[in-house]
């Protein structure tokens, strides 16, 4: 017995194709949309990741903030304590400065040059006093730019003869002296000398 098959069988055919085409198309849509599903989760898991980081780097540079805010206070107050011991230095260098002062004329003054007066005005010391001669003058003047340690810079204001008697009237006991006069200057902050550098008085020296 022979079947025959009156359906239009292309008509089949193409309702099978058109069937698989629109299954494909869902297929590919489902997979896109898992893909893109997929892809976005990764990506908000990567923000989350970096915004963890982000939270955590924040919370560290506030603690580097405060340890820096830590360590300049610490500074400060140390900065504060060396000024204050520089004061306390300079209270206790200028305290201590006339007595210094004067034995240290006393050591710088050349054998022949007398000191009369000592005069202070702030920074500033006025010497003067007699010698026997000018070369005396200038000895003491080198003397007291290179070796003194209270006293800079001092400089011949006025130097000039003096004839002066003995009480007596006894000519022969004349003297010929000069009447000098210098300025000097006080260091600043002078340091405190050491023991073995204080000067003994000379009593020669008058």
């Amino acid at each position: 017995m022979i079947l025959i098959n009156l359906l239009p069988y292309r008509e089949e055919r193409r309702k099978r194709r058109k069937q698989a085409f629109v299954a494909g198309v869902l297929f590919s849509a489902l997979l896109g949309a898992a893909l893109v599903a997929f892809g976005w989760l990764l990506l908000q898991q990567q923000i989350d990741s970096q915004r963890q980081r982000n939270e955590f780097l924040t919370r560290e540079n506030a603690k580097l903030d405060d340890e820096i805010k830590s360590i300049a206070s610490l500074r400060q107050e140390i900065d504060d304590l060396v000024r204050r011991q520089k004061a306390v230095e300079a209270l206790q260098g200028e305290r201590n400065l006339p007595v210094n002062m004067l034995n240290e004329l006393v050591r710088l003054a050349p054998e022949g040059v007398y000191l009369s007066s000592v005069k202070q005005l702030d920074k500033s010391v006025q010497v003067s006093g007699l010698a026997q001669s000018q070369e005396r003058v200038s000895e003491f003047l080198r003397i007291a730019s290179r070796e003194s340690e209270w006293l800079i810079d001092p400089r011949l204001e006025e130097i000039k003869l003096a004839n002066i008697s003995a009480a007596s009237g006894n000519r022969d006991a004349a003297k010929r002296l000069f009447d000098f006069s210098i300025k000097l200057k006080v260091k600043s902050l002078a340091p405190e000398p050491g023991p073995n550098k204080t000067p003994a008085p000379n009593a020669a020296k008058g």
